[in-house]
Order: structure tokens, then C-alpha cells, then sequence
């Protein structure tokens, strides 16, 4: 079972376009998303909900985790929900979630298909995306609603179509914000930023905007096109001077505990036990990061 808390970027691949789906093996993204929603044409959903198992089948050889977005209608999502649940797909996203309840019924339909294909029940994982009022009120019940759940975003433009309100820092902040409280106290993934994922062509923006995400507390964030792909990967893994400086403070704190002391002074700042938790927390996850990488990277070729 893929380990979604691994997960940094996102890379939303059509279904429905052969060109994207060619390129997609080609960018280091973490999870390459399989979009059955908003980049499919309705004329084209039937035929695009037949390809996701090719599909999928074809990402997962080339060593990408992979996630579903369905449609939100249910005479939509019934259909491609029993389309994408393989042992390739790691996790479907769900637009437009409303409540736990609705949930607890996309699992519910989940446990059958994974029964009828003799999978092991509760392979497939959910994401959930929040886009409007309901939703936004239901946060914490949502991301708590069932162990299936493994990560949250906000959806910025449906949210602000909803909400009347502009997409901006402003308007987007708080929401955000309350996501990652949310994602936390359910032990899930937070996905996002503030912003919208359809500004993509000011790269250093972006980029900025990506910091500040991991400062709030997200992980991940959705791409919607490669040029962020590294962007998102770089800015949500610990770089190697965040590294060697929690090295060096933990060490430091761990010498002055021998000596009996609680607190230390680390390079003019003081050093208690939240300071060392959270470079406990990065340097776990560098490690995460690096042998989860380890295990990606494809075999060398024989030696003649």
C-alpha cells in the first residue's frame, strides 16, 4: 500500500488526452492523477473511464503512485469508481465532498468493489476536496470521517464560485488554514496552498507561494502542469542546510541532557523540547523521503 505521507506533488494527467499521458513519465512527480473530472470533455467521460485501468497500469510500471479524480454527480461517480478501483490505483479524490456521510458512502461502495475483485479491503484510499460552504463547515468531520481518508485540500476557484469571493490571500487563508487543522488532528495529509493551482506561469511566485505552504503546515500540493512539479518537490522536502542544522541542534541538546540540563542555547536561539521535536520531524522525514527514493530508483543495468 502506498505511503500517502510521502507524497509532495500531485500531477493531474487527463484521461482523455494521449499526448499528457505520454509525458507525464517523464516528470519526478510523486503521484501522477488521473483526472476524470474537469479536464474531461462530457462526451469523452465514458470512453476516459475506460482507459484509467491502461492507464494506471502503465504509471505504476513506471513507478508513480497513483490517484483517481472522479466526478461528483453520482451516476458519474458510481461508474468510475468501479473503473478505478485496481491494485495499480492507490486512492480516488473526490470533489466537492459536502459531509463525513457522503464518505462513509463512497467507502461503502468501495469495500463491494474491492470484494469482488478479491482485494484486500481498504486498499483504496481517499482525498478529499473541499469546495464549498457545506464542505468547509464539515472540515474536521470530513477528513475524520473514515480510516480510508488519507489527505484534504481546498479547492480554491469551485470555493470561491461558491463562497462569492474572490481567489486571493485574503479570502483563501483562513479556509486554508483551518485545512491543515484540521488534516492534523485526523492524522492525514494536508494538500495545498494559498492560492489558486491555475497560476503557474509566474515560476518564482509559485515558488513563493509553495514556501509558505510548508510554513503553514501543508506536505503536498495538486499540480496542473509539470513546470511545478519540481517546484513542489523541493519545496516540501528538507533542504540540506535545514538538515545539517537540525543535526547539529539535536546534537547539541542530546550533549547538554547528559550534562543534566533541559534547555540549551543553539547558535544564539534557546532549545527546548518543541524546538527539538520539530527537527526530530524534519530529519525523520528527510529519511523518509530519501529511502522511499532509494526504493524508487530503477535497477543499474548488467554489466557486460
Amino acid at each position: 500500500m502506498a505511503d500517502c505521507k510521502l507524497w509532495r506533488s500531485i500531477l493531474f494527467v487527463p484521461a482523455s488526452n494521449d499526448r499528457f499521458i505520454e509525458s507525464a513519465t517523464r516528470r519526478p512527480a510523486d503521484v501522477l492523477q488521473i483526472d476524470l473530472e474537469d479536464s474531461v470533455a462530457p462526451p469523452d467521460k465514458a470512453e476516459a473511464r475506460g482507459r484509467v485501468r491502461d492507464i494506471a497500469r502503465r504509471f505504476r510500471a513506471a513507478g508513480y503512485d497513483v490517484t483517481v479524480r472522479i466526478n461528483r454527480p453520482w451516476r458519474l461517480a458510481v461508474p468510475d469508481i468501479e473503473a478505478a478501483v485496481c491494485a495499480d490505483v492507490a486512492a480516488l479524490t473526490l470533489p466537492k465532498v459536502p459531509d463525513a456521510s457522503y464518505i462513509r458512502s463512497i467507502a461503502e461502495i468501495l469495500d463491494e468493489c474491492e470484494a469482488e475483485q478479491g482485494m484486500e479491503i481498504g486498499h483504496s484510499r481517499l482525498i478529499a476536496m473541499v469546495e464549498d460552504a457545506q464542505g468547509l463547515s464539515n472540515m474536521n468531520a470530513i477528513a475524520a470521517a473514515h480510516p480510508r481518508v488519507c489527505g484534504m485540500i481546498v479547492g480554491a476557484e469551485d470555493l470561491a464560485a461558491t463562497m462569492r469571493m474572490a481567489v486571493c490571500e485574503d479570502s483563501l487563508y483562513v479556509p486554508n488554514v483551518m485545512a491543515v487543522a484540521a488534516c492534523r488532528q485526523a492524522g492525514i495529509l494536508p494538500i495545498g496552498f494559498v492560492g489558486s493551482v491555475a497560476d503557474f506561469n509566474d515560476e518564482d511566485a509559485f515558488r513563493a507561494t509553495i514556501r509558505r505552504a510548508r510554513r503553514l503546515g501543508f506536505d503536498a500540493a495538486f499540480c496542473i502542469h509539470p513546470r511545478q512539479v519540481d517546484i513542489v518537490n523541493e519545496a516540501f522536502a528538507p533542504g540540506s542546510d535545514e538538515v545539517q542544522f537540525a543535526t547539529e541542534l539535536l546534537s547539541t541538546f542530546e550533549e547538554q541532557m547528559r550534562q543534566g540540563k533541559a534547555a540549551c542555547t543553539f547558535r544564539g536561539r534557546m532549545v527546548d523540547l518543541p524546538v527539538v521535536q520539530q527537527a526530530r520531524q524534519l530529519l525523520a522525514r528527510h529519511e523518509a523521503l530519501r529511502q522511499r527514493d532509494v526504493r524508487r530508483r530503477p535497477p543499474a543495468p548488467d554489466k557486460p
